[in-house]
């Protein structure tokens, strides 16, 4: 068989790369098409990658912690035979560094083999590798490039940018002796950071460091920490309605759409009409200016078995019924848990909602989605006792009922409208109707 480049894959609109954190297959393995070689990781989700062909892994082009671009070969598949008999190379790079002079070229470079090191915390793409080694940058020296890639990485603009000044740098440092001044200068001086603070330990500590899911969204909180002043109101609904109309129909629903209803998608039908009522709620800030969002685009935080939160989005939730709701809402759930969202599952959210009672909580204070400017957390349903009217007066009953969390972006949502959007979506579950068909 003719060999197969095996490609990363395109992984939605906004990825341009991915990271390979680990193979699955190793060369010489026998591959089934549709099988899956390597897990990747993009800044939004974890994914596998399918092989487009069966046939035997001859190459792997990366390594693990390798950053890849969309499109690009990332291994070689073909026949039993040719795994012996064809090396592979790596794929080269179309762009190539920029030709630096030495004043004093005495001798040969001879190039450094770098290799992502688990002593260091940054990940360099192959390309940025070969040029360091074409042009006989240590990896000491590459750590102290200063990166403006995602996380500080060191792109490929960053090193090509370095490397005709770092000769200047080593000429240009101030003599402090004429015995220092005798001596060649072998490399730049590295720039000495301030040592980070540290935690002191207490006996029987334990230290686990953050998997890469939990860094991203430490990152995510803090950044809209600090881009938005939140506020929150918050409602109580009276859910009395909703839980006797689903438990009279939740049977049924079953039989007749193979999809268990929850409280989820009812509460969601509510945010979408008040979105409709609101639509200063479903906007977005670029600098001076607001975008108002057209499409309405429910995300549904959701919490994964190792503890982490992802965010799948519902397009278009106001073009769904409630059974189009549900539907959605389990499907994600669901691919959620086994981990197998796409980018585009969890990109494109206009507003989103936040389940904590679901953990038992009756309230929260939760964090805006960025870029979004509002998101509302629903607490647990609690019976209590409560006042109603009655044709004969008031009088004290059990209720179902529900506490609403709405935090917004103060710099383009006002209390009032904040607070009468919370008010709406209760409003809405409260005048639900039990005599409904779903």
């Amino acid at each position: 068989m003719a060999q197969v480049e095996l490609l990363m894959p395109k992984m939605g609109e906004s990825v341009a790369e991915a990271t390979i954190t680990a193979w699955l297959k190793e060369e010489g393995d026998t591959i089934d098409a549709d099988e899956s070689v390597v897990e990747i990781a993009t800044d939004k989700v974890d994914s596998e990658v399918p092989s487009t062909a069966e046939g035997v892994l001859i190459k792997k082009l990366f390594n693990e912690g390798d950053v890849v671009q969309v499109g690009q070969a990332i291994a070689i598949i073909g026949s039993e035979g040719e795994a012996a008999a064809t090396p592979a190379a790596a794929p080269q790079e179309t762009a190539t560094p920029a030709k630096v002079e030495a004043n004093n070229a005495a001798a040969p470079v001879v190039a450094e083999k770098i290799t992502n090191s688990a002593d260091s915390d940054r990940f360099y793409s192959p390309l940025v590798r070969s040029i360091a080694e074409k042009e006989g940058i240590n990896a000491t020296e590459l750590e102290t490039i200063t990166g403006t890639g995602q996380n500080g990485r060191v792109t490929k603009k960053d090193i090509l940018n370095y490397i005709p000044n770092r000769n200047k740098q080593a000429v240009a440092a101030p003599v402090a002796s004429t015995e220092t001044a005798s001596k060649p200068a072998t490399a730049p001086a590295v720039k000495k950071e301030a040592p980070k603070s540290k935690v002191s330990l207490m006996a029987g500590d334990e230290i686990i460091e953050m998997d890469r899911m939990r860094k991203l969204i430490a990152t995510h909180m803090v950044n809209s920490k600090q881009t938005s002043p939140h506020v929150t109101s918050y409602v109580e609904a009276d859910m009395t309605n909703i839980v006797n109309w689903r438990n009279k129909i939740k049977n049924d629903f079953l039989k007749r759409e193979n999809e268990k209803i929850t409280f989820t998608p009812i509460i969601m039908e509510a945010i979408v009409k008040a979105i409709k009522d609101f639509p200063m709620i479903n906007i977005s800030v670029d600098g001076d200016n607001i975008i108002k969002r057209k499409n309405i685009n429910l995300g549904m935080a959701t919490a994964l078995p190792s503890g982490n939160l992802i965010v799948p989005v519902i397009k278009n939730a106001d073009q769904l019924n409630l059974v189009g709701l549900t539907k959605a809402v389990n499907d994600l759930a669901n691919r959620a848990r086994n981990n197998k969202l796409t980018p585009d599952d969890i990109a494109g959210g206009t507003y989103t909602m936040t389940n904590v009672g679901s953990f038992g909580n009756v309230m929260g204070t939760p964090i805006i989605n960025q870029p979004q400017v509002a998101i509302m957390a629903v607490g647990a349903i609690q019976k209590k006792p409560a006042v109603i009217e009655t044709p004969s007066g008031d009088a004290i009953a059990i209720r179902h009922k529900m506490f609403l969390s709405h935090a917004y972006d103060h710099r383009v949502v006002d209390g009032a409208l904040g607070g009468m959007f919370v008010r709406r979506v209760a409003d809405y579950l409260e005048d639900f109707d039990v005599n409904r068909e779903f």
